[in-house]
């Protein structure tokens, strides 16, 4: 079942301030919930996943037209953003035009697309564009597909990385695309202290469930949260069900459909792995790891951690931020104990680099 978590406020005019502005939603939470901490009651079942031919699903109309469209940060400031898409009749353009709102100036980036199989399944042609040199605080409008079918759509780009910067993000995992997910997504569309970008947890799909790991569903998944999605960044965190590794089917690559379809910046930040890398966004430094890459000493994690935590300068983003997905302390049943060996290795660099707060999969709520 999807987990509906609250939005997360950070602002550096002090850390009191900043502390208390998350404690004061989790207070008018419990006022809201007589006395509870959320309204949200786990169901005893969870509810099936939606049909295919579900409305949050529908492809796009008009030929070739982008499906499964979604951003990213690009680079390490957020004066980048990656933009990715999908077309099924054929590569069609690999161009972005994007301007400022208010702007009659139009630009153009160009980007690559790429395709994979998986057993039986081939992909669509899986876009990805990156738009650079980006004005901070600025609204941009951008048009993929140009040609056929285009689509337009618009992003805001975050304010310049300083110590007294407010921003919101939203927290998600283990989204899924049962009816639970189309109502954790609405959740947070409809969350009136709105998300500026989504911090994501890991298992997106959960195209593993299915017999020989359905990558249509895969698809599916990319239409359904394009919503939100192709409008904010999503920063990925790469979950248990994205490495899709199936020796019994001849896939033994893993992580092979979530690294061809979602990108992350991670060589902005020196990592040489997509699924361990760092942004900074507004007053917080984001350190991203993955709990399913080899992280022990000597590891390419581990010796690039080692040298992420030297870098990082509190003076100019205070708050220090740590995604993940397989959680450290968990006493549920699922997962219980799979973080342990990483909270070994690393807890204490946690510990001697003050890290502010960490994000993993909400064991709980499954």
């Amino acid at each position: 079942m999807a987990a509906p978590f609250p939005s997360c406020h950070v602002s550096s005019s002090s850390s009191f301030v900043s502390v208390f502005g998350v404690f004061a939603l989790i207070v008018n939470h419990a006022v809201l919930c007589n006395g509870i901490t959320s309204c949200f009651v786990r169901q005893a079942e969870k509810t099936p996943d939606m049909p295919l031919n579900s409305d949050v699903f529908a492809v796009p109309p008009g030929f070739n037209a982008p499906q499964q469209v979604h951003i990213t940060q690009g680079d390490l400031e957020g004066k980048a953003v990656i933009v990715s898409w999908t077309t099924m009749e054929e590569p069609g353009s690999n161009k972005v035009l994007y301007w400022k709102e208010n702007s009659k100036e139009k630009k153009e980036a160009k980007g690559k697309f790429t395709k994979y199989k998986f057993y039986n399944y081939t992909s669509g042609f899986i876009h990805h564009c990156t738009i650079k040199h980006l004005e901070h605080s600025t609204k941009y409008y951008y048009e993929v597909e140009i040609g056929h079918s285009p689509r337009t759509f618009w992003f805001m780009t975050p304010p310049e990385v300083g110590p007294d910067v407010p921003y919101t993000f939203g927290l998600i995992g283990d989204l899924g695309q049962s009816y639970d997910s189309n109502r954790t997504l609405t959740h947070y569309e409809e969350n009136p202290i709105k998300g500026q970008t989504v911090l994501y947890l890991g298992d997106l799909s959960y195209a593993d469930n299915y017999p020989f790991h359905d990558n249509v569903r895969w698809d599916t998944w990319g239409r359904f949260v394009d919503r939100s999605a192709a409008y904010q960044p999503w920063i990925w965190t790469a979950g248990n069900h994205e490495i899709d590794f199936c020796p019994e089917l001849g896939e033994t690559k893993p992580f092979k459909p979530f690294s061809h379809r979602y990108p992350t910046p991670y060589k902005a930040s020196n990592s040489t792995g997509p699924f361990w890398y760092s942004i900074k966004r507004g007053s917080a430094y984001i350190i991203v790891l993955a709990s399913y890459s080899a992280y022990g000493k000597y590891t390419p994690q581990f010796k690039w951690l080692e040298a992420e935590f030297q870098k990082i300068n509190r003076s100019e983003t205070p708050w220090l931020i740590v995604l993940m997905h397989a959680p450290w302390y968990n006493s549920y049943n699922v997962h219980y104990m799979e973080g342990e060996t990483m909270r070994v290795v690393y807890e204490q660099w946690f510990v001697n680099y003050k890290v502010d707060v960490v994000f993993a999969r909400p064991c709980s709520c499954l």
